[in-house]
């Protein structure tokens, strides 16, 4: 087994190599701007430290979001051309459960990402494998008493300290982690994995205007 794991849902543009019992080789970057421009190096800089090429890569891991539209698609889609190349399985994981399988808390907490427009993507856990919410994107103030009492993991618990003041590390996802709990689930079976398509919780930023004003010839 060797899976390539990447994740481009946040700030943090993550790639690793996972030959299914350890990480062979990692690269992650925080930049919320240019998932487009760093991603495809930072494969490249993997492969080269793992002393391995692209096809030797047994399947695919991606995360899946939730996440900004862009971002998710730069990794999704890079996902999906290995696999076509490769003629090797993409498996989908949601990228807040990567960030809850790097915390490797065994009680229940909670894991917050920036959602933008002041708002996060979270989700609650039972431990660091085991999510009982689906992924949502609210405010802060509206999730706070839901969560009092909980450790929450992720930049959205530092973004918004009053909100949840048990703010853990990690703070940002990692394709180490994303992969190891990928070899975990493949090796029980290959059971808990999505549909490598992004996980949309809103409408985009970008509106077609309504009553644009026409001026073209009629």
């Amino acid at each position: 087994m060797l899976l390539l794991a990447m994740d481009t849902a946040t700030p943090a543009v993550t790639v690793a190599l996972h030959d299914g019992d350890a990480v062979v080789a990692a690269s992650s970057q925080v930049d919320a701007r240019r998932h487009g421009e760093l991603l495809m190096p930072a494969v490249d800089r993997v492969l080269k430290e793992a002393g391995l090429k692209l096809d030797a890569v047994t399947g695919i891991v991606v995360g899946v979001g939730p996440g900004p539209y862009t971002g998710l698609r730069v990794g999704l889609v890079t996902a999906a051309a290995f696999s076509s190349a490769l003629g090797v399985p993409v498996h989908g994981l949601c990228t807040l459960d990567g960030l809850a399988y790097a915390a490797g808390i065994d009680e229940p907490f909670a894991v917050a990402t920036d959602a933008r427009r002041k708002e996060v993507y979270w989700a609650r856990y039972d431990d660091s494998r085991t999510r009982v919410t689906d992924a949502a994107v609210d405010r802060p103030a509206d999730i706070a008493e839901r969560l009092a009492g909980l450790p929450v993991v992720g930049a959205g618990a530092r973004l918004y300290p009053d909100a949840f003041p048990d703010a853990r590390d990690p703070e940002h996802q990692s394709a180490a982690a994303l992969a190891g709990l990928a070899a975990e689930r493949l090796a029980a079976g290959g059971e808990g994995f999505l549909d490598p398509l992004p996980m949309y919780l809103r409408r985009p930023d970008a509106q077609v205007p309504k009553n644009y004003k026409v001026v073209t010839p009629q």
